[in-house]
């Protein structure tokens, strides 16, 4: 098998990262340009079709006809979509849950002002959630966990392959630091706040993995969606706050991944084969 195993060349990973990274960091750095928060004509443009970047890299896979992985997850009108709701409130309740254990070791108590301030903003809790849907779960999990996540579980475990794919999430958003109006530019990334974001991304990976492997891309948008609407209605960014919804969401990846055995099955060229039935099963 070789080095096509340990590289996963010929998987599209390459071709998925490469895509992505130039369309969202090419867009972004427009946006930067511009110098108007993102929510503005015509910045709203760029910074938009930037966060899609993962759906084009996921497309241009498609388009390249890369062979289908094992562990893809088909989308189905299944009993596979009833995970999304119950991951979706496990998500929001790491959230949730850290916030009110980061009060009681004597953190910023929880502020439902700022959220409801927030969706007023927006227009209201519909458009709020929507823009909250739309603004990360949906245009990142098409190509994050329904392209790359499977292509990685071909060459390595769950939790290494969590941890590289958070790994690039986290380098993905840097330019968002740069970007005038956004949460990230607002914590800065020299700062407890910024390091406690990037340091997020990875329980969120492994999470979304999970999710993923249980109901496909709309479990992992569930899961997603959970985490950034909960913690934008708390307004749970304060550093302490940060850091014990990091270790609630560390702790609950390391039980639901390691109580869920990975299926064995056969690698060819870097990517998992198909099992075949055995006859008569």
């Amino acid at each position: 098998m070789g080095s096509n195993v340990r590289t996963g060349r010929g998987s599209g990973l390459a071709t998925f990262f490469t895509v992505t990274f130039i369309t969202t960091w090419g867009c972004w750095l427009v946006a930067i340009a511009l110098g108007r928060p993102p929510t503005t004509f015509p910045t709203v443009i760029p910074f938009l079709l930037g966060g899609f970047g993962p759906v084009f890299g996921a497309i241009a896979v498609r388009v390249r006809r890369r062979p289908v992985p094992a562990h893809a997850v088909p989308f189905r009108l299944n009993a596979r979509l009833l995970w999304a709701l119950p991951l979706l409130v496990l998500a929001a309740g790491t959230v949730a849950g850290g916030a009110l254990l980061a009060q009681v070791l004597g953190g910023p108590a929880l502020d439902l002002d700022a959220g409801l301030a927030l969706m007023a903003t927006a227009g209201g809790a519909v458009p709020f959630f929507v823009s909250m849907l739309v603004g990360g779960p949906l245009a990142e999990e098409p190509g994050w966990r329904g392209t790359a996540y499977p292509r990685l579980l071909a060459v390595m475990g769950r939790f290494r392959a969590g941890m590289v794919l958070g790994l690039v999430w986290a380098i993905w958003h840097l330019p968002l630091f740069f970007m005038t109006g956004t949460v990230q530019a607002g914590f800065g990334l020299v700062s407890w706040s910024g390091l406690l974001f990037t340091l997020m991304v990875f329980p969120m990976a492994l999470l979304t993995g999970f999710a993923y492997e249980l109901g496909g891309v709309p479990a992992a948008i569930a899961v997603h969606f959970g985490v950034n609407a909960t913690a934008a209605v708390l307004n749970a960014y304060s550093p302490m706050t940060s850091v014990v919804v990091i270790a609630v969401q560390v702790l609950v990846a390391v039980v639901v991944i390691g109580l869920r055995r990975k299926p064995a099955v056969p690698v060819v060229d870097g990517v998992v084969a198909r099992p075949v039935p055995a006859a008569g099963l």
